[in-house]
């Protein structure tokens, strides 16, 4: 078989080609993140999640996602390296 006429059935049974990445919707993404679809719609169209708009639908990268909750597990890593005693509030006693 010519290698520059290769059928789809070829393509598919290659098992060197790339894995496309998994796409999430907004709806899967909040479902995962467990907060409202609202969150996650702004989360994403404000540049916190990365993503993909296809048509008028937003699609996350898997990686993404991930990359997402890993940058919060860091920032309140170092925050509470930085931060060594919760912030409280002194009431006045008079």
């Amino acid at each position: 078989m010519n290698e520059h006429h290769r059928s789809d059935s070829d393509i598919m049974d290659n098992k060197e080609a790339p894995k496309p990445p998994t796409l999430f919707t907004v709806r899967e993404v909040a479902d995962f993140l467990r907060v409202h679809q609202r969150t996650a719609y702004r989360l994403i169209t404000g540049g916190s999640i990365k993503a993909i708009k296809i048509g008028s639908q937003w699609r996350v990268p898997e990686h993404d996602l991930m990359e997402f909750i890993e940058s919060g597990w860091k920032a309140a890593a170092s925050k509470d390296k930085n931060d060594a005693k919760p912030d409280q509030f002194k009431l006045p006693l008079d």
